[in-house]
């Protein structure tokens, strides 16, 4: 899952950043309004921290464009400004939850998961696909009810393409998703089809044959049927 993390105190936003990382996240951060816009407008998230007050800009702002932009990124904003007239205005606008200053972060934690749930598999804490069955909150994959021994960049990429059935997604795609800003430094994609290449066989170990589609010059599709 990959978060973008918009917040201006450098402490709070090494401390989001090493915690959800730690939990397994992608994550990239913005120091203020001009770095978010710019991230927001280039690349897709599943989820946006927003802090309210930016030196540059307002957080209200960020969310008045995802949503204009139609983007599918859920929003938590996360704001020390705990007054009703705040927290009305930015779940109007669209964003997904509020969380004021200061916060645990288990609660954070339980919050993202819940707004990804709902904006990516209908709030379902378990997703149901063919003979899989994948709990994302314990990080677990099963296969005809079998336990599937993934590494972390095999079940990112699985949970994308669950995201996404039968859609083409590309390899450059995949590869800013999963990898995030590190995606810019490769030379190619071709260390893509390595993981492709593990999951496949992993799934089909298992049972599960003709689950991930290649889809020549163009990248990788998840088949329904």
């Amino acid at each position: 899952m990959k978060i973008l993390i918009v917040e201006d105190e450098a402490p709070l936003r090494t401390t989001l950043l090493d915690f959800l990382r730690h939990g397994g996240y992608i994550c990239e951060i913005a120091e203020n309004y001009e770095q978010a816009h710019e991230k927001i407008k280039l690349y897709q998230y599943d989820c946006v921290l927003v802090d309210l007050t930016l030196p540059d800009g307002s957080g209200l702002d960020l969310v008045r464009t995802l949503k204009a932009d139609h983007s599918l990124a859920g929003v938590l904003i996360i704001s020390a400004r705990g007054s009703l007239d705040d927290k009305v205005q930015g779940l109007e606008l669209g964003a997904d939850d509020y969380l004021q200053k200061p916060f645990h972060l288990a609660e954070l934690n339980a919050r993202l998961r819940s707004i990804i749930r709902r904006r990516q598999f209908q709030g379902q804490r378990h997703i149901m696909f063919r003979d899989l069955t994948i709990f994302p909150d314990q990080t677990l994959v099963l296969v005809k009810d079998q336990p599937l021994t993934l590494t972390r960049r095999e079940y990112d990429l699985l949970l994308f393409l669950l995201a996404n059935p039968n859609r083409v997604l590309t390899k450059e795609a995949i590869a800013e998703h999963i990898w995030g800003d590190d995606a810019d430094m490769a030379d190619s994609f071709d260390f893509i089809y390595t993981h492709f290449k593990n999951l496949r066989k992993k799934l089909q170990e298992h049972g599960a044959d003709n689950y991930i589609r290649t889809v020549y010059g163009l990248g990788y599709k998840l088949e329904t049927a």
